[in-house]
This record gives C-alpha cells, sequence and structure tokens, in this order.
C-alpha cells in the first residue's frame, strides 16, 4: 500500500539556476552535489547556468510559471535578488546556495558558506515566510539607502578586491570624497530633518560581509529597520566601522534609528541609491514599504547558536587583522 501511495504522489519539481561567474570559485561540483542530494524517486531537477544580465531572472520566471515548487540562486547577492524577486508572492520557495562576495540574505538566514552544508539546508531546512521591502518599485531584501552606502555600492563594483577585506577597504577610501546630503523623512505623521552620512532602509540586520547596520531588524516582523548616520569625519570613521561589524552601531550617537512598515526620503537632488548593494540612479522622492511575508525561504532550523559573539566569527578576525596592520 505504502509503495503504491508514493507512486502516485507527483514528484516535486525544483530548479537550480547557477551563475557561473559568481565570486572565486569553481561550480563544476555543484551540479553533482544537488543530484546526490535530492531522491529521484521524490524530486525532478532541473540545472540551469544563467549567461547573461538579468538571465536568472528569465530563468525563475518559466519555473513559476511551471509550477516548480523550489527554486535554488547558486550565485550572490546580484543572482539572489533577480531569483528572489519573482518569487514574492508565489508558491515558489527559494534556496540558497552562496557564492558571491556579501552574500547579505544567505548570511541573515544563518546559511552556511560551505557548499555542502548549503545544500543541507536546502533538503533538510525549515521553509519560513519572510519580508520583503520596495523602493520605488525595486524590490530589495536586505538594504536599500542613500548616501554614503549607495556611494560605496557605485564603487565597490568596479572594486578588483572583494569580500570583507576589499569591502573595508572601499570604506576607507570612499570616506575621502563623500560629501554628505540633507534628507527629509516622512513616516507616520512624523518628519525628520537631517544632513545624514547614511540613510539605510533594513529589512535584514546586514549589507552582507558581517556588516551590521541594523543589528536588531527582524524580516519576519513586518518593519524595516532606518538607520540615519549623521555626518562623520575621516577620525570617527575607524570607530563607526568597527561598530559596524561588531553589531554596536546602537551605541553610536550619531546614529538615528527608526521602526516602521513606510518610509519616504527627500532630498534636493537626483542620485544614487542601492537596492541589496545595487547602485541606481534615482529621483529626488524615494518611496520605502515592506511587504510582510511575501517569500518563502528554506532555512537553517534556529537555535541558540544563531545568537554566537560576532568577536568569535572568522569574518570579523580578518577585518581586524585589515584594520590593525
Amino acid at each position: 500500500m505504502r509503495k503504491l501511495l508514493l507512486k502516485s504522489m507527483p514528484k516535486k519539481k525544483v530548479c537550480v539556476i547557477i551563475n557561473p561567474v559568481s565570486g572565486t570559485g569553481s561550480k563544476q561540483s555543484i551540479p553533482v552535489k544537488i543530484n546526490s542530494a535530492f531522491d529521484p524517486k521524490k524530486y525532478d531537477v532541473i540545472i540551469r547556468y544563467t549567461g547573461y544580465a538579468d538571465h536568472a531572472t528569465e530563468i525563475a520566471k518559466k519555473a513559476v510559471k511551471e509550477n516548480f515548487k523550489y527554486v535554488i540562486a547558486a550565485g550572490g547577492d546580484g543572482t539572489v535578488n533577480e531569483i528572489a524577486k519573482v518569487l514574492v508572492d508565489t508558491p515558489c520557495v527559494l534556496g540558497i546556495i552562496p557564492l558571491g562576495s556579501g552574500n547579505g540574505l544567505a548570511r541573515d538566514l544563518n546559511i552556511s558558506m560551505n557548499i555542502d552544508k548549503s545544500i543541507e539546508t536546502i533538503t533538510k531546512g525549515e521553509e519560513r515566510k519572510i519580508d520583503y521591502g520596495i523602493a520605488n518599485e525595486h524590490i530589495f531584501f536586505c538594504t536599500c539607502g542613500v548616501g554614503f552606502d549607495a556611494f560605496v555600492s557605485e564603487r565597490f563594483a568596479e572594486e578588483k578586491m572583494r569580500g570583507p577585506i576589499g569591502y573595508v577597504k572601499n570604506i576607507l577610501e570612499s570616506v575621502i570624497d563623500f560629501k554628505s546630503e540633507e534628507y527629509e523623512l516622512i513616516y507616520e505623521g512624523k518628519n525628520i530633518k537631517e544632513r545624514a552620512f547614511v540613510v539605510t532602509c533594513a529589512n535584514a540586520s546586514q549589507y552582507g560581509n558581517e556588516a551590521y547596520i541594523a543589528p536588531n531588524a527582524d524580516m519576519e516582523d513586518g518593519k524595516m529597520n532606518v538607520a540615519l548616520i549623521k555626518p562623520i569625519n575621516a577620525f570617527e570613521m575607524p570607530q563607526t566601522t568597527i561598530q559596524l561589524f561588531t553589531k554596536n552601531l546602537h551605541k553610536n550617537n550619531k546614529v538615528i534609528h527608526i521602526l516602521t512598515s513606510d518610509l519616504i526620503i527627500k532630498r534636493g537632488r537626483s542620485g544614487v541609491m542601492h537596492i541589496d548593494g545595487e547602485s541606481i540612479d534615482a529621483g529626488k522622492e524615494i518611496n520605502v514599504r515592506i511587504i510582510p511575508k511575501g517569500l518563502n525561504v528554506l532555512a537553517p532550523k534556529k537555535t541558540e547558536d544563531d545568537k554566537r559573539p560576532l568577536e568569535n566569527d572568522p569574518i570579523f578576525s580578518v577585518f581586524l587583522r585589515w584594520f590593525t596592520q
């Protein structure tokens, strides 16, 4: 009877989308690992490779149309965003094999940077519903913002040295050239006018690379944590950067924190903003809102280990070595 029941149950469809140029490591082992992880009696697995910008979005749209249960993004933040924005408000479930330099969403979900362990999360983890954000109709999952972080994102796109060291190097170099602007933030009948170094709307707690712009952000609370950092000088930058990497930015007296589901950002001129680390041109007014529980994801089961001290984290150790050299 059990065998007959198994035969009558339709297989779940899995689409794996691999970006062959994400990160620096080889992707050759991924198809073999994927096919070994999924029971062919229960799953139909197809593997697709991206070949150009937005190709991942095209493949994901087809997977949604063909009723795939799982769509797996094997790539960096750009690939994850391309795929995830197609899956919002659908029954499809996103899995992530992080292969990029920042891996913001994967890190915030506590998905391992190890390929084998991230695949294990896809097959043995739990399904969760997380929030996503929209900024002037651009979908984001971790952060969007204006000011210095958008300026850094624009420069980091051209940076040859990737990963946390390249990110910190870029921050320290960019602070010399950056000029703060005045912004007006409107939310829940209130408004704030401040000259700001950074205005970041955070659905997740970090940009990526364990850089925590909003340590208390929760992707399942229907809110964004807005961090406005008042202008800081080159002498204040090292302390602020350390606080960013140690989940202590909330202790900085130049940071204003706002918790809201909707925000309007006004500025004097059009300019760059970033969407999950990707810089784009935007106008004088930016409307940001959070959509609750709009994306299904596969993530590890929550444990007390998720609260490990950042001082023991290998990424933080790399940063300290860079900073003290």
